[in-house]
């Protein structure tokens, strides 16, 4: 290993060990209450929305460019009295995405933004424990709602929407992801040994708290959080292979049967062409 690097590799094994006790000690000691439903089966209904052709480079790391199955994540808090409405929260998570995120473990570097924050295009650098960063690109910005895909070089392939919206008497923040892992090693720190899963899960419940003091008003109900689990996004799943029991030649029946059916269709559609060929 050349010298240069050396020291390059102990710093990010240093952080990366601080970020995970770190996380673990908030976790360990949060007395918010997380319902936390449990993982269940997704349907299409949960596949990621579809991305801005113009959006679109060879640096967009889409889900179907990730590993493994596609998580479709949900955060949710509700917010009574608050001061400010959906919009206004929404502008501040775009004028100081920083904010909100836990400062110890995570960084936030964007480029020069102009007067309202983050919008279309824009980009940004989340540095998190351990070696994986997470640029992302914005590629919608409207009155309620910011919405990023990943980059190149992120943990995860997918994207990320921040939403805020009135609920009657209540504020409701949510944060919105479909991601897959980005490489088999972050499948297996995510979905095996689930550290890159419980690291997210943190730094986005505390992006939910943040909300919810920026917005001058008070939490109701812990936050929720859901998760839907569904195949590799363009993966169906493998159809069973049709089995009529240990008899060889009910095997063979069946075979013939498709054969003869087969045979059949051909034969029906060569006399479709015959009449109307005249």
């Amino acid at each position: 290993m050349s010298g240069p690097r050396c020291p390059r590799v102990l710093a990010v094994l240093a952080r990366w060990l601080l970020g995970t006790v770190l996380v673990t000690w908030r976790y360990l000691w949060e007395t918010t209450p997380l319902h936390r439903g449990g993982e269940c089966q997704g349907d299409e209904r949960d596949r990621p929305p579809q991305l801005p052709p113009e959006a679109v480079d060879d640096r967009v790391q889409r889900a179907e460019d990730g590993f493994g199955p596609l998580y479709h994540r949900r955060f949710r808090v509700n917010i009574a009295a608050a001061d400010l409405d959906a919009g206004r929260l929404i502008e501040w998570v775009c004028r100081d995405f920083k904010r909100f995120v836990p400062s110890e473990v995570v960084d936030i570097h964007t480029g020069e933004l102009r007067g309202q924050g983050l919008d279309v295009a824009d980009e940004l650098l989340v540095e998190m424990p351990g070696p994986w960063n997470g640029p992302v690109r914005v590629v919608r910005r409207d009155a309620d709602s910011l919405r990023l895909v990943t980059l190149r070089g992120h943990m995860e392939a997918g994207q990320v929407q921040f939403r805020a919206r009135k609920d009657d008497d209540l504020l409701v923040f949510e944060i919105e992801l479909w991601a897959c892992t980005s490489s088999r090693l972050v499948h297996l720190l995510y979905s095996h040994l689930r550290l890159a899963k419980e690291i997210q899960l943190n730094m986005w419940v505390r992006f939910c708290l943040s909300a919810v003091t920026a917005s001058g008003g008070r939490l109701v109900d812990g936050v929720h959080i859901s998760t839907r689990r569904l195949a590799p996004p363009g993966k169906a799943p493998a159809r069973p292979v049709p089995r009529t029991g240990g008899n060889p030649r009910g095997r063979r029946g069946l075979g013939a049967r498709h054969l003869a059916g087969a045979v059949r269709e051909a034969g029906m559609r060569r006399d479709w062409w015959r009449r109307n060929s005249r």
